[in-house]
């Protein structure tokens, strides 16, 4: 079965000056001196499309007056159409600020018809425009149903289609604009009535292309589109219609630009790892460095809610050297999408993506060099075989100091230990008394454990003789010691502790 969706912008020219998360007032779009859209408090104050820039000041001076950029209106166009590709890769830009998605193969994918529709709505949402939405078997049929001002904008089945496409005005066909008041002289209102007419003497009355839509929206006739294409890199920004001052403000606008994020990402079949977000300040002589709020991920994701929820832990815990006048944003690190799992039943107390996520959460709220992991290096002293390094970090093979030794050293790899290793190890060992020939630390320490010999790092000059036991004292806590050799007079230390 064969579903398009048809998605249109009515208020796009507006929603470029006045995005969502502005306060509402009387604002108008005017084009070539005369209103082409307006808000409905301007509505209210008696504004009307189509009327003089000049009736409008006199009648409703507080409507604030806004000329219409088609740049700026082109680039959220794009930013619409790049959103949605995370549905369809088949996505076409067409007149009249729409957009048609050939969402065939995706139905299974998004739980059919009514989920996918009511997805591609929370997208457009999320971005602050407004949609009308229509979806049928054909392109022209959705586009036309798009268009409609009835609520009724969805057909599945040919026939149904048809008998809503009869119902609408001619009108919003735009092939038969040119030929209004000919239609409507011999008493044409509807696209049913428009078909019904002679198709000989409609065609030689108006042209070749008001019978060609009329057969494209019946599925009569093959339509082509021209895909959008999605660049090679991710790049994307966003001029703010006010000053911003606090950080947290700035994540609604922040999230259209992940949300566009996405939508390239799932069309690359790419998961980011690490992103950018670049807060610009004011520019020109005043000028201030922006400022980059980088995100690092622990797993490589490609899901707006997980994505949204670490920038805003980041923004948080920001503090704003000046005001934030644009927002840009760029995905710096990819990796291919991973497929979904394989496992027949879910991970007992939760997934592997689960706890990668988990992490990914606490280091934007604490810091990167607050969430640490362990980095063992290949080496036998203690003390520089234990390493840390941050969770979000990419987990590298453990450093290999044996590399770098001189042709004449041992290449002693470590392997597994012959004794346990302490929880905590101590950052440098503490020097222990001895009393009666035994070391004390609180109380005398009785050795329950060892030796364990460990001499090694001759070759670097930091050579390191010693016999290590596990110690326990007389309110049963262990300890790890070690007694150093080489010397004359022998000499415990204490260089960790366990749970």
């Amino acid at each position: 079965m064969q579903l398009w969706i048809g998605v249109y912008l009515p208020l796009l020219p507006l929603e470029t000056f006045r995005p969502l998360w502005c306060d509402p007032g009387p604002h108008a779009v005017v084009d070539r001196e005369q209103v082409l859209v307006m808000t409905r408090e301007a509505a209210r104050s008696g504004v009307r499309v189509g009327m003089r820039r000049g009736g409008v000041t006199a009648m409703a001076p507080d409507v604030i007056l806004h000329e219409r950029d088609p740049a700026t209106e082109q680039a959220a166009f794009d930013s619409v159409a790049m959103t949605l590709l995370q549905y369809t890769p088949e996505v076409a830009q067409v007149e009249e600020a729409s957009i048609l998605l050939d969402v065939t193969a995706s139905l299974s994918a998004f739980g059919g018809r009514l989920a996918l529709c009511r997805r591609v709505r929370r997208s457009i949402d999320a971005l602050g425009f407004t949609a009308q939405i229509g979806a049928a078997p054909t392109a022209q049929g959705a586009w036309l149903l798009a268009h409609a001002s009835s609520r009724r904008r969805r057909a599945v089945r040919m026939s149904t289609l048809s008998r809503r496409l009869d119902a609408l005005p001619f009108e919003l066909l735009p092939p038969t604009r040119p030929y209004h008041e000919l239609l409507e002289g011999i008493g044409c209102r509807t696209l049913g009535d428009l078909r019904k007419l002679p198709r000989a003497g409609l065609q030689r009355r108006t042209s070749k292309e008001v019978l060609a839509a009329l057969d494209r929206a019946h599925g009569n006739a093959p339509e082509l589109f021209d895909w959008i294409q999605t660049p090679a890199a991710f790049v994307a920004k966003l001029e703010l219609p006010n000053r911003i001052d606090h950080a947290e403000a700035l994540l609604f606008a922040a999230r259209r630009l992940i949300v566009q994020m996405v939508g390239w990402l799932v069309a690359q079949q790419l998961a980011v790892s690490r992103f950018v977000l670049l807060l610009e300040h004011e520019r020109g002589r005043a000028a201030v460095a922006p400022t980059a709020v980088e995100i690092s991920l622990a797993e490589p994701a490609w899901h707006d809610e997980h994505l949204v929820r670490l920038l805003k832990e980041r923004l948080g815990r920001i503090e704003l050297t000046a005001p934030v006048i644009a927002l840009g944003l760029s995905a710096t690190q990819l990796a291919p999408m991973a497929p979904p799992t394989e496992s027949l039943f879910a991970e007992p107390g939760g997934s592997p993506e689960d706890d990668s996520r988990l992490l990914e959460l606490l280091t934007a709220r604490l810091g990167a060099d607050h969430v640490l992991s362990p980095a063992p290096v290949e080496d036998f002293r203690p003390e520089l075989g234990n390493g840390w390094t941050a969770a979000s970090a990419k987990k590298a093979p453990a450093a290999n100091r044996v590399n770098n030794l001189p042709n004449n050293a041992p290449n002693d790899t470590p392997t597994t230990a012959a004794m346990p290793r302490p929880f905590w190890l101590l950052d440098k060992p503490i020097a222990l008394l001895v009393r009666n020939h035994r070391p004390f630390y609180g109380s005398p320490l009785s050795m329950i454990g060892g030796p364990e010999r460990i001499e090694s790092g001759w070759w670097d000059g930091g050579l390191a003789m010693r016999d290590y036991f596990i110690a326990q004292g007389e309110d049963a806590a262990c300890y790890w010691i070690y007694r150093e050799r080489g010397r004359q007079e022998i000499q415990w230390f204490l260089h960790g502790l366990f749970a």
